[in-house]
């Protein structure tokens, strides 16, 4: 009794130590706008041209970083805020991707800034798609990667890694979810489709890029929120025409990216007027083992398409 009483008070010691830990790195850097759907916060970063990153399912601010700080070139200016429901961003009333969008206009208003190139992946693509087709006098260039089903399509031909039932139980609460990352960090690369035989080639700057992803998902307690809208952009009433969308686009994605399928952007690739495409046979969700393809490509994608003199 004795053995397990003092067995519970050291983990709960070492629980409490970690999120604390956890909580001050998610406030390093963070900011907070006011807008009509309620506060945004954001990080930012680097100098150039500014870049709205708009982050995935599970993220953040702290998410939309690590996006910004592995996949755009030099001379940029990235601001990541966190979309509705995520770390230090309101739940409004009205969640829908047209209305997340509308408030990254009005972030980008109180921050003094008007035209931006849009990057974003995964679940982050469709209030990105939105705030092309919305603000379009804004809207420089378009980088989408992996991205997720949006309206008129659904989430039917998604091969999740995990059962549904385990992302829930995942995402109930803090505790389980830190004592997988402390007993085994990259037991949870599965979640973000890292299988093993995509993280046998990756390089040491891939391997960290997926280390600081798993991290950022604690605390989970700020991201339920948002991840419960995540419905929000298959919803019928949310359905856009991308071929309303008139910005350069550039979409990345993997065959074998078992979370959102590559259907997705076929269909988008389709019909965006001024899309270019950068297909890969592997990499997953993630695009492992493709980062460096991918950064060049975005570099000579933004350098013909916004280059530093169009701010």
């Amino acid at each position: 009794m004795l053995i397990a009483t003092c067995g519970a008070l050291v983990l709960g010691w070492a629980y409490t130590k970690d999120m604390r830990a956890i909580a001050a790195r998610l406030e390093v850097g963070a900011r907070e706008v006011k807008t009509s759907f309620g506060s945004v916060a954001y990080t930012a970063g680097g100098q150039g041209a500014p870049v709205l990153v708009i982050h995935g399912a599970g993220g953040g601010h702290d998410q939309g970083a690590l996006m910004a700080q592995a996949f755009l070139p030099e001379g940029t200016h990235w601001i990541a805020p966190s979309r509705f429901g995520y770390p230090g961003s309101a739940m409004p009333s009205d969640g829908s991707t047209a209305a997340q969008a509308d408030a990254f206009a009005e972030t980008l208003d109180a921050l003094g800034i008007g035209e931006v190139i849009v990057a974003a992946m995964s679940g982050g693509v469709p209030p990105a798609l939105h705030f092309a087709h919305r603000h379009p006098e804004r809207t420089q260039a378009v980088v989408l990667l992996s991205l997720a089903p949006f309206a008129p399509l659904d989430a039917e031909e998604q091969d999740l890694p995990i059962p549904i039932w385990l992302y829930d139980a995942l995402f109930a609460t803090d505790l389980p979810l830190w004592a997988l990352t402390r007993l085994s960090p990259r037991a949870l690369a599965q979640v973000f489709d890292a299988r093993p035989e995509l993280t046998a080639q990756i390089t040491s700057t891939e391997a960290a890029f997926l280390d600081a992803m798993i991290a950022a998902f604690l605390p989970v307690t700020q991201r339920r929120n948002g991840l419960a809208n995540e419905g929000a952009a298959i919803d019928p009433a949310a359905a856009l025409d991308p071929a309303e969308i008139m910005a350069p686009t550039l979409i990345i994605h993997a065959s074998d990216d078992r979370i959102t399928p590559i259907a997705t952007a076929a269909f988008a690739a389709e019909r965006l007027p001024m899309a270019e495409t950068l297909f890969f046979e592997t990499g997953g969700h993630l695009l492992l083992s493709q980062h460096d393809e991918v950064r060049q490509r975005i570099a000579a994608f933004l350098a013909t398409h916004a280059p530093p003199d169009a701010e």
